[in-house]
């Protein structure tokens, strides 16, 4: 049995709690094989999760055994770091760095010097992945003049989140329009949720019965944060005075059940993001596996599970686009969204076209058959390609056999 320290913000309503706990998951799910410490991360200014039940439960008492443990002098065979990986550290003699990864085309070169601290890296997607191998950083030494070109040598997997569907709970949303978009988003740049709103307004102005719900808040679930959102969204709609189309703001925590019941409402009818890039994508991966259409920029993370693999006539296997493609442009980042070791400056991610946006959009209002018929063939092969037993495993046999590739790679080496 491995003794594994679990370090992430395990305790935080973010993307990294979240991913936490899947690995959190994946390692209960065999108990003959880890023995599981945590170590809490707090994750900048999120929520903390309040709620009590099993999982709590347990993470209170692991995290009493884990100081216990470490106060005696304990050690761990193997460390997983959840976090972005300037943060992460030799602790154990083998370390696992687990990461969402990059939203953009390539990572920082703190993440290439730290990516050599760790045994494996583990992400999320095929693009998180890619976007690490295709990155090098040329570093020119001060006293010989000699460049030297850095890329990560690390092996790297990645392993998608699972489906987790909930029973959802009937929401009393009080909506006067019938046919409603749902667009769900921290604020951010990256997310470019003011040019869904504003696309969306430029579209539908004139139709009384077309609304876009907004999921949204920038850091918190507090009053101040649903105060500060409805402040920036009153800036936007104060540029269209006369529309006739609805926006709807929805602030605060809800629970598995509760967006479950959002995914699922009669009168949400689609999920729509403008998104300059996602590791995953995990709100528009519940979208999928509740069976929910789909509009989303043809770009990053989410692309694992938007296309199908699909058998042609002539026998051979193509990726089937399963949700209304918004066409876009690389382009470097914004100066706003640049974030010193880990988004760089000269790092591009998607712009999703105007035009684009408009049109999808109406495609999905005016032939809503088509595309409801799709994302149900979607849901079903989702929900069996991403099986939260299928994933799980993935992640315990990345983790257990990690020691077993480790002697492999040194005798090739010798």
């Amino acid at each position: 049995m491995k003794k594994v320290l679990l370090k992430g913000p395990i305790l935080t309503q973010s993307g990294y709690g979240h991913h936490t706990r899947t690995i959190m998951r994946a390692l209960r799910t065999k108990p003959d094989l880890f023995d599981v410490y945590v170590y809490p991360l707090s994750w900048g200014q999120t929520s903390w999760l309040w709620q009590n039940s099993e999982e709590r439960e347990w993470i209170d008492d692991t995290l009493e055994k884990t100081i216990n443990y470490t106060r005696d002098g304990g050690t761990f065979d193997v460390s997983l770091q959840v976090t972005i990986p300037n943060e992460w550290e030799n602790i154990a003699p083998i370390n696992i760095g687990i990461t969402a990864g990059i939203e953009t085309t390539k990572v920082a070169p703190q993440w290439i010097e730290k990516s050599y601290l760790m045994n494996k890296i583990i992400t999320i997607s095929q693009h998180a992945k890619q976007s690490y191998e295709n990155t090098t950083h040329d570093h020119r030494d001060e006293n010989t003049g000699i460049i030297t070109t850095y890329e990560v040598e690390t092996p790297i997997e990645h392993v998608s989140y699972p489906v987790r569907k909930f029973d959802p709970v009937k929401l009393d949303l009080d909506l006067t329009t019938d046919f409603n978009f749902l667009s769900v988003a921290q604020l951010s740049p990256r997310k470019n949720t003011q040019q869904t709103i504003k696309c969306f307004i430029d579209k539908f102005k004139d139709d009384e019965n077309v609304g876009l719900i907004i999921k949204a808040n920038i850091a918190k679930n507090s009053l101040i944060d649903r105060r500060s959102t409805l402040s920036n969204f009153k800036k936007i709609l104060s540029d269209f005075p006369d529309r006739k189309c609805k926006l709807y703001l929805l602030h605060g925590f809800l629970t598995d059940q509760e967006m479950a019941g959002l995914y699922t409402h009669p009168k949400v009818k689609a999920l729509v993001t403008t998104t300059h890039g996602e590791g995953f994508g995990l709100p528009i991966f519940e979208a999928a596996y509740y069976g929910l259409p789909i509009i989303a920029t043809d770009w990053s993370g989410h692309l694992d599970f938007l296309y199908k693999p699909t058998k042609q006539k002539n026998g051979k296997v193509k990726n089937k686009h399963m949700f209304n493609r918004i066409s876009y442009t690389l382009q470097p980042v914004q100066k706003e969204a640049i974030w010193e070791g880990v988004i760089q400056p000269d790092s591009m991610w998607a712009y999703p076209e105007e035009g684009s946006v408009k049109m999808a959009m109406e495609e999905v209002y005016k032939d809503y058959g088509r595309f409801k018929k799709r994302s149900k063939e979607l849901q079903k092969w989702v929900c069996e390609e991403f099986a939260e037993d299928k994933q799980y495993e993935k992640i315990c046999n990345l983790i257990y056999h990690i020691d077993e590739v480790e002697e492999s790679e040194s005798e090739i080496i010798l």
